[in-house]
């Protein structure tokens, strides 16, 4: 595998790249023939342009996609899209070119990539190749989020149109609708040498520092080879919803070193009942867990003052 300097070097001398759209995520529709001209423009030449109107079919098409040989895959879409085309990507020697067109691009904000189409295709000719962390859990690879609890139910019900008319809103309104027959659990977490008991409504094992297009601490990475782990909250429901806008307040404030963060490159969590895991959005696999890091397993154009480790 050449070295992220060499793969950087072959970015910029040959312009190999594939564009890959989710035609259906909340901008995706109104901006692929944009971005295309824009990679027209900037010299680069597309193997493949991909329009992805059917998700099921993701998979499918980043591995034609990437037999094709590339030297930088971009990928346009929401959360789902970048974490399914990430997965794909891990331990390639192919960067990603990463455009946030869905609704919290929770990566994308934790990598520094711009929100704004312009200034993520800027990144991709002015930038450079970095090597960031994923999260494995349950046998799948992530980008962000592990979550327990409450977001399981989230994920299974928030309706993709109110996505689409309200953005990153659609949450925190759905998570209202499905608190009030909400149970808490029980949960047993294992990180770094440290044993924490607790009763909560919702856990979550974080690769990076976003969470619902909200920062969680103002020293959380994807590059620094460890997941965090925090509860939203204890039993009660009010203070769900207390714990959940400090959250929202306070998250560019803390840090991962202080509570209510368990730090660690590895995390077992244990919980009773049994209850499903909602991994970067998709609901797989069941408690008990272990969420582990993989280090350094994914290239992505980020900006020149990325601190790559």
């Amino acid at each position: 595998m050449r070295s992220k300097i060499e793969l950087d070097a072959a970015i910029r001398r040959d312009r190999r790249a594939v564009l890959l759209v989710n035609t259906r995520s909340r901008r995706g529709r109104d901006h692929f023939e944009q971005i295309s001209r824009h990679l027209d423009a900037a010299g680069f030449d597309l193997l493949a342009r991909y329009g992805v109107e059917r998700p099921e079919r993701l998979p499918e098409i980043l591995a034609e996609a990437i037999a094709l040989g590339p030297d930088l895959l971009v990928a346009g879409g929401g959360d789902g899209t970048i974490s399914e085309t990430a997965r794909h990507l891990a331990h390639r020697d192919v960067a990603m070119g990463l455009l946030p067109l869905g609704t919290t691009n929770n990566f994308a904000r934790t990598l520094g990539v711009p929100l704004e189409v312009p200034g993520a295709l800027a990144l991709l000719t002015e930038g450079k190749v970095a090597d960031v962390d994923l999260g494995e859990a349950a046998g799948r690879i992530f980008t962000n989020l592990v979550s327990i609890g409450l977001s399981a139910q989230v994920a299974e019900h928030v309706p993709h149109r109110l996505k689409r008319r309200l953005g990153r809103v659609a949450y925190p309104l759905t998570a209202l609708s499905r608190l009030p027959g909400h149970r808490p659990f029980d949960a047993v977490v294992t990180a770094g040498g440290e044993v924490r008991r607790l009763r909560t409504h919702q856990l979550n094992i974080a690769n990076g520092n976003s969470h619902a297009g909200n920062p969680i601490a103002r020293d959380g990475s994807a590059d620094d080879q460890l997941l965090i782990a925090y509860s939203l909250g204890r039993h009660g429901r009010r203070h769900l919803l207390g714990a959940t806008l400090q959250h929202l307040l306070t998250g560019r404030l803390r840090t991962v070193e202080g509570w209510p963060f368990l730090a660690a490159a590895e995390v077992l969590v244990e919980t009773s009942p049994s209850l499903p895991l909602d991994v970067d959005g998709e609901v797989l696999g069941r408690t008990p867990v272990r969420v582990r890091i993989v280090p350094n397993a994914l290239r992505v154009m980020v900006s020149k003052d990325f601190p790559d480790r």
